[in-house]
């Protein structure tokens, strides 16, 4: 019964590291590990370069890119959502393709490189609630949001995490 419960947890944690994997980035020795797709490293846009992409773009417009940013704040609750930072100081809202991965709740302030679609979009005053409910915001803050906002938005189907 003893090898049974070691078994059983052992199985249950390899299914839940199963979505990380450990990779070298070749050029610079920099460890990532990878959530959801496996993301292309070519080709790769600087967050200056993405806010340059985003300046372009109407609401409705999408962009498929993968670009280098780092993260401003994630959802406390099960990272199902990150902001990362442009170079003029704006933050893209980073959600993740079909719900089908999270990133790990301790990334602030670490550089990601995501491959998806950038678009802008017009979001409402619930979701920006619910949003900063998410990153943890003083139930004062919440209320104070009283106004719908145009966002930088962005659908990751990978992202790379650095170490």
């Amino acid at each position: 019964m003893r090898n049974l419960n070691y078994l059983l947890l052992l199985s249950l944690l390899m299914i839940s590291f199963a979505g990380f994997s450990q990779e070298k980035n070749t050029g610079k020795q920099d460890a990532y590990f990878s959530v959801g797709e496996d993301v292309e490293v070519a080709n790769i846009l600087s967050a200056q370069q993405m806010q340059e992409r985003y300046q372009g773009l109407k609401t409705g417009d999408t962009l498929n890119v993968t670009f280098k940013a780092d993260v401003t704040s994630v959802c406390k609750n099960k990272g199902c959502w990150m902001k990362v930072a442009l170079e003029d100081g704006r933050e893209v809202m980073v959600k993740f393709k079909d719900y089908a991965f999270f990133v790990p709740k301790y990334i602030e302030n670490k550089e990601v490189i995501m491959e998806g679609k950038a678009y802008v979009t017009e979001m409402s005053v619930e979701d920006r609630r619910h949003y900063a409910e998410d990153a943890g915001k003083s139930a004062a803050e919440v209320s104070a949001i009283n106004e719908p906002e145009i966002t930088l938005s962005f659908l990751a189907n990978g992202v790379k995490i650095k170490n």
